[in-house]
């Protein structure tokens, strides 16, 4: 169940970026923004559902090979798409992207991660498969556990090595560079997963984790935000 819900998802965001491209050609700010909305709306419900099967039989290889494989599958249905604020500041700092289009992809982002947010919770409600059987009675199920020193650490590191790897895989053929970069966030999430989730991205970790920046805003706001965002920027202003 909880692979057709994925599947769904992706078949119709899929279905909604064709229409735009169709429809909104000569309005690049609206087509902008709805591309971002709807990519970006694809990850973080997909990541929802599988943050639920992080306990399947057998662990953790049916979660990994899971994170593997949608995160293959986003590459290639995804192309063109940032979907991370931290990859959307890139463009906006060296002068290839307005800071009004910077602002409104971001923008379009974290409404996306409300949205995908409400989505899966309603879908979570009708407790249709049994992983969705209590999860909307967690609150916050925080994904940190150990001190935010260390998490912010962590995000940062895995924010550089990311970002990195990003620009070094730029002269990949793109077919073998999604399962690069696919292996690479695999092996992130292996490494840190139990420790902060290995988000490294702003938009994604609010909508995984919106209670906790509720309860704790400043804790999460530099681990989640201000991290991966720092280790950006150190990228960039290294290259």
């Amino acid at each position: 169940s909880s692979l057709l819900l994925m599947s769904g998802v992706v078949v119709t965001v899929g279905l909604c970026r064709r229409l735009a491209r169709r429809r909104l050609r000569s309005r690049p700010l609206l087509f902008a923004f709805l591309v971002e909305m709807f990519s970006t709306f694809q990850i973080c419900a997909c990541t929802n559902e599988l943050s639920l099967l992080g306990n399947v039989e057998p662990k953790p290889h049916t979660a990994l090979t899971l994170t593997y494989g949608f995160t293959v599958l986003h590459g290639l249905t995804l192309a063109g798409s940032t979907c991370n604020p931290c990859g959307t500041l890139q463009p906006v700092w060296g002068g290839g992207t307005s800071l009004r289009m910077g602002g409104l992809k971001i923008a379009a982002q974290f409404m996306a991660a409300v949205l995908a947010r409400v989505f899966m919770h309603f879908i979570w409600s009708l407790e249709m498969a049994e992983p969705h059987l209590g999860a909307l009675s967690q609150g916050c199920s925080s994904p940190m556990q150990t001190t935010e020193m260390q998490a912010f650490c962590i995000e940062l590191l895995f924010s550089v090595v990311f970002q990195l790897a990003v620009l070094q895989a730029e002269s990949v053929n793109p077919k073998y560079r999604v399962h690069l970069i696919a292996l690479l966030i695999t092996m992130l999430v292996y490494a840190g997963g139990n420790l902060t989730g290995a988000i490294f991205n702003p938009a994604l970790a609010f909508s995984l984790h919106a209670d906790c920046f509720y309860d704790k805003f400043l804790s999460y706001s530099l681990v989640y935000w201000l991290a991966p965002c720092l280790g950006k920027f150190l990228i960039l202003y290294v290259f």
